[in-house]
């Protein structure tokens, strides 16, 4: 199942009777969907056409226009025979090393369809803008952040990456307008970083958050939404695959900040690299 249609039957339980009848339409005739207008469509499902622009909002999705031209893009998607797979008791070695690898490249593969390209030159030029960045996440996502600001510090960016709750609101409080704040949390729900993003949005700070694809509250929140794969099930893996799929936005991220800034950026990553041999 492609990963837009996946998200749709994750959140059929929490959809409006009206949402849930055109998601359950779309998962049962997708190749239908891409060839219809959205009057069409409304039709079908006995609902409005404004209640297709909404939910298609809700979604993330720029209109019907796009929902169509990205989910014509993953079903043209040959299936990934990578599926993701859990946990097995007493699972040779060899079977566990398959895996993990099937995991990651699935992991990285589902990622790079649902990027957003505009979003994310967006999310680099304000990051390469910014005098000062917050980077915040908890848990497994807080190991994210710890990540980006260590690659962040090497190119001379102003920034912090506190894995203590509290320390990012004192952090967050202090930022304004000019400054950037990105927060990471796979299922988008995570309170302490939604309550450290939104006080990074209320001080006047521009707002990325990076989480598994679909509607949530912390993407809800940012004024750009970066979305990494979500069928991530079962028993997670201990956030193996969706560690992955972060890293890979991050990286992502990265390397778009110092393409877009070479001549600044890279005689810094040189001189921490021959520092770091000097001194270590």
């Amino acid at each position: 199942m492609s990963p837009i249609l996946h998200v749709l039957e994750q959140r059929l339980p929490s959809l409006s009777a009206q949402e849930r009848r055109l998601a359950e339409h779309i998962i049962q005739a997708p190749q239908s969907v891409i060839h219809l207008g959205i009057t069409e469509l409304a039709e079908l499902c006995g609902i409005s056409p404004s209640t297709v622009t909404r939910f298609c909002k809700t979604f993330h999705f720029k209109g019907f226009p796009d929902l169509k031209m990205k989910l014509a893009g993953e079903l043209a998607q040959k299936p990934n025979d990578n599926a993701y797979q859990d946990v097995i008791a007493g699972n040779a070695l060899s079977k566990i090393v398959e895996a993990i690898e099937a995991n990651h490249i699935a992991s990285i593969t589902d990622t790079t369809r649902l990027l957003d390209v505009s979003q994310m030159e967006q999310a680099i030029s304000a990051l390469c803008r910014a005098a000062r960045v917050d980077l915040y996440g908890a848990a497994t996502s807080s190991i994210v952040a710890q990540d980006f600001y260590q690659k962040l510090i090497r190119i001379g960016k102003n920034c912090t990456a506190f894995p203590d709750s509290h320390m990012q609101i004192t952090s967050s409080s202090s930022l304004g307008l000019g400054d950037v704040a990105l927060a990471i949390s796979y299922s988008g729900e995570t309170s302490e970083t939604i309550s450290a993003l939104r006080c990074a949005k209320d001080s006047g700070a521009f707002t990325i958050s990076i989480t598994q694809y679909g509607n949530s509250t912390l993407a809800g929140l940012a004024d750009i939404a970066l979305f990494s794969s979500s069928l991530e099930e079962g028993m997670r893996r201990g956030d193996m695959a969706s560690r992955i799929a972060q890293l890979h936005i991050i990286d992502i991220l990265f390397t778009g900040m110092v393409s877009q800034e070479f001549e600044d950026y890279i005689p810094r990553l040189e001189s921490s690299y021959q520092n770091v041999r000097k001194y270590r």
